[in-house]
C-alpha cells in the first residue's frame, strides 16, 4: 500500500495572515507532494512496502539517504498540518499544561525555549517537542527533514508539535524574517490536537 499525500483538515487560506494561501498551496501541492512520491519510490520492491512510516522511521538506516530525507519529510509534513487550525492559538489546557509547566516552568518559558530552537536552527530544518515515555517533554531542533523518531537524532522521544523552518514554508510571506513567522506560528497551534498526541504517547 503506498503513501498517499493527506488532504489538509481547512482551506488553503485558512491560515491567513499568519501563513498566507500560497505558501500553503506549494507547500502541500509541491513539496509535501514531491516527498510522498519519491517516498514510496525509495520503497518499492523492498520489505519496507506496508510497514507504518513510524516503524520506517525508528528502524531507519541513517545512511539511507532516499528514504532518510523523504520518509522524514513525509512523517514531519503529515505532522504539521495537523498541528495547525485556523482556531488555534492560545494555550494548552489540562495535562499538556502541566507536563508544559513541569519540564519548562511556565508557558511563557516553553514559548521562548521552542522559539529559540526555531531561530538558531542554521540553515533548513525543524523545531520539536517531544514526549518521552512517562510524559516528559523536550525541545529540540533537527536539520533538513530528520526528526527525533530517527536514530539518535535530537532529543529522542516522540514529535507532537513541529514547526518547519525551511524557506519554503515562509519565504514568499515573511522573506528573511523567520523570528515573525515563529510567532506567528504560535497563533495558529491547535493545542488540542497536541495534548491528544501528548495523552497517546506519554
Amino acid at each position: 500500500m503506498a503513501f498517499e499525500l493527506p488532504k489538509l483538515p481547512y482551506a488553503y487560506d485558512a491560515l491567513e495572515p499568519h501563513i498566507d494561501a500560497r505558501t500553503m498551496e506549494i507547500h502541500h501541492t509541491k513539496h509535501h507532494n514531491a516527498y510522498t512520491t519519491n517516498l514510496n519510490n525509495a520503497i518499492d520492491g523492498t520489505d519496507l512496502e506496508g510497514k507504518t512510516i513510524d516503524n520506517i522511521l525508528i528502524n531507519l538506516d541513517m545512511s539511507n539517504g532516499a528514504l532518510r530525507n523523504n520518509g522524514g519529510g513525509y512523517y514531519n509534513h503529515n505532522l504539521f498540518w495537523q498541528i495547525l487550525s485556523p482556531k488555534g492559538g492560545g494555550e494548552p489546557t489540562g495535562e499538556l499544561e502541566a507536563a508544559i509547566e513541569k519540564a519548562f516552568g511556565s508557558f511563557a518559558e516553553f514559548k521562548a525555549k521552542f522559539a529559540k530552537a526555531a531561530a538558531t536552527q542554521f540553515g533548513s530544518g525543524w523545531a520539536w517537542l517531544c514526549v518521552h515515555k512517562g510524559g516528559k517533554l523536550d525541545i529540540c531542533a533537527t536539520p533538513n527533514q530528520d526528526n527525533p523518531l530517527m536514530p539518535e537524532v535530537g532529543c529522542g522521544g516522540t514529535p507532537i508539535l513541529g514547526l518547519d523552518v525551511w524557506e519554503h514554508a515562509y519565504y514568499l510571506n515573511y522573506q528573511n524574517r523567520r523570528p515573525d513567522y515563529i510567532d506567528a506560528f504560535f497563533n495558529v497551534i491547535n493545542w488540542e490536537e497536541v495534548a491528544r498526541r501528548y495523552a497517546n504517547e506519554k
